[in-house]
Formats: structure tokens, sequence, C-alpha cells
């Protein structure tokens, strides 16, 4: 018996997805749950790349029952946006000219690239393009030899979510909306994600050029 691919085995549980998700999440269960999904996002990177977290890695929990394929989809949907421009979202720290030894660095350059990529509106582009940035950060942090610094970025980005995307989650009744991206997919909606990852590619460049202008010269 083969085995379902992502996309197969997001449509077989569509229908369990929006009944967990039925009721509308309150902003705790939604920030948590974005804080879930990050650490398995930024854990997928490091193994990709060959690398962990050592020690701190056994202490982080993972996404656990209907959770498991919002956080399958959100990966599949970040390769489909990191193949398009790989060079995009890695050695971020780089790009951004920031030291990933201090948490409060690495953090407020996170949050600036965040807020800017979500300046002109919210989309699920979007969204997968701000896991891809933060993994990306937390990958050079632990290359770099900070692996604490990871946490920051994942409590970070729950602040983000907490203080920018709670609402516009709420209205889709939680993450396993995001179900919808892939769930029967036909060519037409495959076109418009990659239209709309195009956008957001070019919407983080522009984040990442505000960010580095609105900093001190040295």
């Amino acid at each position: 018996m083969r085995h379902m691919n992502v996309f197969e085995r997001s449509s077989v549980f569509a229908a369990e997805m929006m009944e967990v998700f039925d009721r509308t999440p309150t902003e705790k269960e939604l920030v948590f749950q974005s804080k879930e999904l990050c650490r398995d996002f930024i854990h997928s990177r490091l193994i990709r790349e060959g690398l962990s977290w050592s020690k701190v890695e056994s202490d982080l929990p993972e996404p656990h029952g209907a959770l498991v394929d919002v956080s399958m989809v959100l990966l599949k949907l970040g390769d489909e946006l990191e193949c398009m421009r790989p060079y995009v979202y890695r050695n971020i720290a780089k790009q951004l000219n920031i030291s990933v030894a201090v948490e409060a660095v690495v953090s407020d350059a996170f949050l600036s690239v965040a807020t800017e990529i979500l300046v002109m509106g919210i989309t699920w582009g979007k969204v997968v393009a701000i896991y891809a940035v933060a993994a990306g950060l937390a990958v050079d942090c632990v290359r770099q030899g900070h692996p604490v610094v990871v946490h920051a970025i994942v409590d970070s980005l729950g602040e983000f979510v907490r203080r920018n995307l709670v609402p516009w989650l709420k209205k889709r009744g939680g993450w396993g909306d995001i179900l919808k991206c892939v769930v029967n997919m036909d060519s037409r909606a495959r076109a418009h994600w990659l239209s709309t990852a195009v956008f957001t590619w070019r919407q983080f460049l522009k984040a990442m050029y505000i960010y580095l202008t609105k900093q001190p010269l040295n």
C-alpha cells in the first residue's frame, strides 16, 4: 500500500480538521499553536541543514493531534516558497547585517521584517514567508554557535502573532484554514498560490531593504 503525500493526506483529514477547529480558538490557543508550528518548522529546516539544537532540542514539544496536519502543510508551502527563491531565505542574518549573538538584536530584526511583510495586508503566502524568515534566522543562530537564541525567535513569532495575526486567524477559524491552500488544489488554485508567493518574495526583499535603511550607520 502506497503512502499518501501531504496533499492527499490533507484531503482525507480536511473534514476532521474543520471539525476540530470548528469553534473559534482563543488568543492564547492561537499563540501557543503558532509557537508549536514555528518550532516544528525550525526543526525541519535544521535537520535539512544537518544541524540540531543538541541538549535544548529534547525539551521542545512537537505539534500533536490535528495540528500535525497543519504543520505538514505549512512545511510543504514553505518548501515551495523557498524553492522559488532559495537564496532569499538563506543567510538572513548576513543579509540583514546583524549579529546573532544578541537575542534582542535578532528579535528586533525578525519583528521588523515580519511587520513590513504584512504592511500591504495578510495572506497565507505572507504568513508562510514569516515562518521561513524565522527558520532562516534560526539556522543562522545554530550554525554560528548560538542555539539558545532560537527560543527568542520562537517567542518573538508568538508575540508577533498575538499583536498582528490573531484577529485574522479568528476570522478564518484558526490555523486549520491553511488546508484550503492544498486541499483539492486545481491548476487555477495552484497558479493563485504561486502568484501570491512571488508577491511575498518581492515584499520580503522590500522589508529587508526598509530594515537596513532604518539602521544607524556605524
